[in-house]
Parts: structure tokens; C-alpha cells; sequence
């Protein structure tokens, strides 16, 4: 995750502002992104096409997330910003268009398209800065932006296992960054930085709906499919309000009201960068899950359907707790309940039937969210209150 120190007091610095229409224009590449992610998955649901989706996704979503710190210090409000957030869009796109063959033909492309969103990313933060973040990025976080980079493009040139362990220890690199330089000094708006996080939760989630749309093609559509269908949404519901039922409103109110910069730095790069990574790889594990079953929902699932399914759910949910956890949000006891139970109850089912798996985690997630809540009498109070609770809410 790489981010540079605003230099003076700004909307951006008291939390004030919020995600422009422009960074929900560029936002759109990331759904493409998560798309290409999740057909890579579905057409290779075995341990090489886990390791390589697991790579891109590490890659990118570090320096995605990256021009989400960028935008948090410098809003696109003059010609020059816009244009360089454009081109660091159209980047962003080479390299999305890459991702089916990026361990093929297209390596390259992947490694290039990579290395100018890198490079737009440091110099549209040199533009911004004063003299403070020129000084950050001559410190090193330029050039470990640029190793980090240049070894993706050293990957993509090569091929084999060169570009394998290449790609893995650019990421490495990117994970280190923050440790590797001091972050003190950053300046995080709460408010922008949740809801962007949370914009890009959403998108990926949308990628599962996408996904009932492709799988059913080819199939003659019956009450079956649609039935399965509703299974998927109701399951993706739930793990939409694992994370918007009130957990979202908390993250921004303990990021702004962390005092100590370094500690509120640390706090993003572990709960927006590190935790996202398995909600991320969660959804789109589930949403190629969802592709291979949903034409025929009530057959038993083959092994690798069903923990592509489960296991989505599970990656999911592990990152949430992760999420939790490094905010000190606590309520735990949801996520630990849908952890143990699903593996345990869904995953046996999926291979009796699909349609039974996703029902048993539906199920799973119900009950867990209401002993999370305390039991009927709070949650009747809540309604009767005009209120519905999150399975974090307070």
C-alpha cells in the first residue's frame, strides 16, 4: 500500500470530503478487473489457478488501493489531476485486459500496464506535495514503488516459474512498503477512505450477480435456476450486511478519532489493505463458485464447485474478522459462528446437492446474526423501533 503525507490541513485531512463522480468513473475498471479475476478462476478451479488469480489480485489490489490514498490527499479538481487519474485508469485497464492470459502471451502487457499506473500513481503525488512528500518519496517509497514494478514487468517479460517468483516478491515488496518507510506523517480523511473501501466491496460483490447471469447461459431457464438464483442473492446479501450493517459507520468513526497519525496510518494499511485481500479473493472464489452451479442448482456439486463456494464465504468472513479486529470493533462471536458452521455444515451438503449448500449457509448466517443480536427480544425492539440490525450493531 503506498501513500504520501498531505502537507497542510485540508478537507481532505478533516474527513470532509467524499468519493467524487470521477473516482466512481475510474472505479469501473476495478469492475472489469474482478470479472476477468473470476472467469480466470472458474475456468482453473485448482491449486495453479488459485496461486496465479491469488497473485493478481495481491499485485494489483495493493496499488489499487493505492490510488485510493492518492485521491484521499488530492482531490481530482483541476484538468492536470483528472487527466492523470484518467491515465492512470486507462492503465489500469491494460492490465485488467490482460489478466486471462497474464501467465501466457500477455505477461507483458500485465507488467507494463503496471508499471505506468505505478509511475502516474508517484509523480500524480509528486504534483500534489510540497516539500514534505518529495522528501517522503526521495526517502524510498519511489523506489520501492519502482522495484516493485519493474520486477512485475521482469515477469511478465520472462516466463515459467521466473515469472511466478518474480510476481510474488514484487507483492512482497508492496506489502513491506509501509513498514519499510515511515507513515507518520500521512493523513487519512476517514470519511472518503471508508466509503471508497466500501464502494469497492460493493462493486466486487456485484461481480456474483454478474456471475448467475453468465452461468445460466446455454441452460433452458426453469423454476430451478430461479430458485437457485434467489439462494445466491440471499447469500450475497448476507455478506453485503456482514459489512455495511453498521461496521462500516464504526470503521470511520475509530479512523477519525485516532489521534496519533502513525497509529490511525497503521490502522488503514492493516484493515482496508491486509483484511481486504481475503474478502476480496472471498468474493471472487463464490462468485466463480456460483458460475459453475448455478445452471444446475440442485445436482450435488463437484468438490472443487462447492469449496469455491463455501470457501469464498469462509475467505470472506476470515478477512471481516481480520477487519474487525485491527479496528478493535470486536463482536467477534458472528464471524467465529459462521466460520466453524459453514466449513462444517455447507461444505458436506454442497456435494448432495447445491441448492441444500447454499441454503444451509443462509441458515448459518441467519442464526449466527441472531445470537449475535442477543436473541428475539432485541431484535423486535429494534424493528418495532424502525430499525433493523446489523450483525455488528450495537
Amino acid at each position: 500500500m503506498t501513500a504520501e503525507p498531505a502537507e497542510t490541513p485540508t478537507a481532505e485531512e478533516t474527513g470532509q470530503v467524499r468519493v467524487s463522480t470521477l473516482e466512481l468513473f475510474f472505479d469501473l475498471v476495478f469492475v472489469f478487473t474482478i470479472t476477468q479475476l473470476t472467469e480466470v478462476l472458474a475456468d482453473h478451479l485448482d491449486l495453479i489457478g488459485v496461486v496465479r488469480v491469488t497473485l493478481m489480485l495481491g499485485v494489483i489490489w495493493w496499488m489499487y488501493s493505492a490510488y485510493a490514498w492518492l485521491t484521499n490527499a488530492m482531490t481530482p479538481s483541476s484538468p492536470l489531476r483528472r487527466v492523470l487519474l484518467l491515465v492512470g485508469m486507462g492503465s489500469f485497464l491494460a492490465v485488467a485486459l490482460a489478466v486471462p492470459d497474464a501467465f501466457g502471451a500477455a505477461g507483458w502487457l500485465f507488467g507494463l500496464g503496471y508499471l505506468v499506473v505505478n509511475l502516474v500513481h508517484t509523480g500524480a503525488f509528486a504534483l500534489a506535495g510540497g516539500e514534505g512528500v518529495l522528501r517522503a518519496l526521495r526517502g524510498g517509497l519511489a523506489l520501492l514503488n519502482l522495484l516493485s514494478s519493474s520486477l512485475v514487468l521482469a515477469g511478465g517479460i520472462l516466463t515459467g516459474p521466473w515469472r511466478y517468483g518474480l510476481w510474488a516478491l514484487a507483492f512482497a515488496i508492496q506489502a513491506a512498503t509501509p513498514y519499510l518507510s515511515p507513515i507518520g506523517g500521512f493523513s487519512i480523511a476517514a470519511g472518503h477512505f471508508v466509503e471508497r473501501h466500501g464502494l469497492v466491496v460493493i462493486i466486487a460483490l456485484g461481480e456474483s450477480i454478474i456471475a448467475i447471469g453468465v452461468g445460466v447461459r446455454g441452460y433452458d431457464l426453469g423454476l430451478s435456476i430461479v430458485f437457485g438464483a434467489m439462494l445466491v442473492l440471499t447469500v450475497l446479501y448476507y455478506m453485503y450486511w456482514v459489512y455495511f450493517g453498521g461496521d462500516d459507520e464504526r470503521a470511520e468513526h475509530v479512523l477519525a478519532a485516532t489521534a496519533d497519525p502513525t497509529r490511525r496510518a497503521y490502522r488503514a494499511v492493516h484493515a482496508f489493505g491486509w483484511a481486504h485481500i481475503p474478502m476480496l479473493l472471498g468474493i471472487v472464489a463464490f462468485a466463480a463458485g456460483v458460475k459453475k452451479i448455478i445452471g444446475h442448482p440442485f445436482d450435488a456439486a463437484k468438490i472443487e464447485y462447492a469449496l469455491a463456494v463455501a470457501g469464498g464465504v469462509l475467505l470472506y468472513l476470515i478477512g471481516h474478522a481480520v477487519f474487525l479486529l485491527v479496528l478493535g470493533l470486536g463482536r467477534l462471536r458472528y464471524a467465529l459462528m459462521c466460520g466453524v458452521l459453514i466449513p462444517l455444515v455447507a461444505l458436506p451438503l454442497g456435494l448432495v446437492s447445491a441448492a441444500l449448500m447454499l441454503g444451509a449457509i443462509i441458515v448459518v448466517f441467519a442464526v449466527s446474526w441472531f445470537v449475535e443480536a442477543g436473541g428475539p427480544r432485541p431484535v423486535l425492539r429494534a424493528w418495532r423501533a424502525g430499525d433493523t440490525p446489523g450483525p455488528h450493531s450495537g
